[in-house]
């Protein structure tokens, strides 16, 4: 009997063929006398499915579009050497971006591919012949229907065809909604509840309809005044979080940081998260490294991997954190805010006990000093902790002291200027520090189904009260650090949509959610540190003019977004 073989190739995907968006998938044929198994030709296919979650959740593609976009990052043209890039993230932090913008263009190619090769699945598991293709077959449908709802909430549409030869319909509004909602309706009685990391499972999909539930307003009317979310919208969300949470599978983490550590692939608050485990290809440190300095060295047996300087949290996010807890320092009394590991009075440390700080980053760093390409060692031959300057930047004379200002002015953009984040644990087994990462990264998680279940109710009906027990149980939930007890953040004593969402900064930060929640919120189109631009259109992204130059020939066919 002969099969067909889907062999992954590098160039896999969309592809704009005779000025339509033609989404092919190249096709090679092979007889049983590969010797797969059925079951290993299904692997081989459904693999493909999930592979360009390691390029969307990189740093420069859904990681940009989602956080510098908005008030919680900002990546200055860093002492005028690094991260200029022709003024990109300048671009998307002011919300001057156009359809050339290449990160623009990453994410959509990105997303799209992705799509192909879940409709490559769906087109080649039914001639498996094995049990695991129902299972399989309900992931792909699934994953397209995840990877249609990132590409609605970033650019406003979605193609979609069954029939790999024909030219994609393109949804927008309404029928997007309606389209992603029925694909994953119809997956999820066949998706397993037990699938191990990195997976789509009857709870993700639970979890996604929640989401595209809570944002239907946004997805139907774009460029609302105010968006009308309705009765049967939000029931819909709480029915699905109730199912999440009520199903048992899954608990709050007692360490908050546990939950982006190298560690976390069992963790049982992560619902759906990219795989990350480091032996696998494609794996990348890149959301641990990226904000840090560059003379900040996470790794004893590594002195080529460091940080690179990127991007801060605004002044603006900070002060979200200060007002709300007065005159405690945050780091004091929300165990979500910061982890201190590293005790800069011990001199010297052993390589295995070295680990740097979590969480939101301020003042005077510490850390392994380096000199002629060598870690400097004490005479006990453990490795020495002191002070930190900017030597890999030239500049000796600059502290890495990290500065609450930050801005595009030649000091705002210095070295030194803005706190940083290190939420996700730097990969221990890397050696670059770049390509290798051991932290899978969070999709959904059962902290933020609670956030979406109170969001829920406060908009159907401002219940309060049960808003606030989801609110408060999220907080009461982080308990300890490091298998250290310590308090968690003090309960909340009121509820509303502005300190909900607040709440969500605190929980969600760095996590790419920012600028979906800031839109849904009605906050996208404020002011903050650098960004004055109140242009309601520019809540999608544009189409990137690769794609619409490549679609010039069928007039009509890819309408630019509104504003570009």
């Amino acid at each position: 009997m002969k099969r067909k073989l889907y062999i992954l190739l590098l160039f896999l995907g969309f592809i704009i063929i005779e000025g339509c968006t033609d989404l092919e998938e190249e096709i090679l044929d092979e007889t049983s006398s590969t010797g797969l198994t059925d079951k290993q030709v299904a692997d081989g296919i459904i693999a493909p499915v999930y592979a360009p979650m390691f390029d969307l959740l990189l740093h420069t593609t859904y990681f940009t579009l989602q956080e510098i976009s908005t008030d919680e990052a900002i990546l200055p043209f860093r002492g005028g050497k690094d991260w200029g890039d022709n003024g990109i993230y300048v671009g998307m932090h002011q919300h001057t971006h156009g359809a050339t913008d290449p990160n623009i263009a990453t994410t959509f190619n990105t997303l799209n591919r992705a799509i192909s090769r879940s409709l490559t699945a769906l087109n080649s598991l039914p001639e498996i012949q094995d049990e695991v293709k129902n299972v399989y077959l309900a992931e792909a449908r699934g994953m397209r229907a995840f990877y249609s709802m990132v590409s609605l909430d970033l650019f406003g549409l979605i193609f979609v065809k069954e029939d790999p030869k024909a030219i994609s319909t393109i949804l927008r509004g309404s029928e997007a909604v309606e389209y992603i909602k029925s694909e994953l309706l119809a997956a999820e009685p066949l998706l397993s509840t037990t699938a191990g990391p990195g997976r789509l499972t009857k709870a993700a999909a639970w979890g996604l309809l929640a989401r595209l539930y809570l944002n239907s307003a946004v997805y139907r009317d774009r460029y609302a005044a105010n968006f009308s979310f309705t009765s049967d919208d939000m029931d819909q969300a709480i029915l699905y979080c109730d199912k999440i949470i009520n199903s048992g599978q899954y608990t709050l983490s007692t360490d908050y940081f546990a939950v982006f550590g190298n560690d976390n692939h069992t963790n049982k608050e992560l619902i759906f998260a990219l795989d990350q485990r480091f032996d696998l290809p494609g794996s990348h440190n890149r959301l641990a490294y990226f904000s840090i300095s560059g003379d900040m060295f996470p790794l004893a047996n590594a002195p080529s991997a460091n940080g690179t300087d990127g991007p801060a949290i605004t002044p603006d996010f900070y002060h979200s954190w200060t007002d709300a807890y007065g005159a405690t320092d945050p780091a004091d009394i929300d165990p979500r805010f910061y982890q201190k590991n590293l005790d800069p009075t011990v001199g010297c440390i052993s390589a295995d006990a070295y680990k740097i700080d979590r969480g939101i980053l301020r003042g005077q760093q510490y850390g392994l000093v380096k000199v002629n390409g060598a870690f400097v060692k004490c005479e006990n031959g453990n490795y020495k902790i002191d002070k930190l300057y900017n030597v890999t930047r030239s500049r000796a004379d600059l502290a890495v002291d990290f500065k609450e200002f930050v801005d595009y002015s030649a000091d705002g953009r210095d070295y030194d200027k803005g706190y940083r984040v290190e939420k996700y644990e730097f990969c221990k087994k890397t050696t670059d520090g770049r390509k290798i990462g051991d932290a899978d990264i969070s999709i959904l998680r059962l902290a933020d189904i609670y956030l979406m279940r109170a969001e829920a109710k406060l908009r159907k009906n401002n219940d309060v009260s049960n808003a606030l027990i989801d609110v408060n149980t999220v907080r009461a939930a982080r308990t300890s650090s490091n298998g250290v007890a310590v308090t968690p953040a003090p309960p909340l004593g009121d509820m509303n949509l502005d300190i909900l969402f607040r709440e969500r900064g605190f929980e969600l930060y760095w996590e790419m959610v920012r600028r979906t929640d800031m839109i849904r919120f009605g906050k996208y189109e404020g002011t903050w540190t650098e960004k004055t631009d109140t242009n309601p259109q520019k809540r999608i992204f544009p189409i990137p003019q690769t794609a619409i130059d490549a679609a010039s020939n069928a007039p009509g066919y890819l309408i630019q977004n509104q504003g570009y």
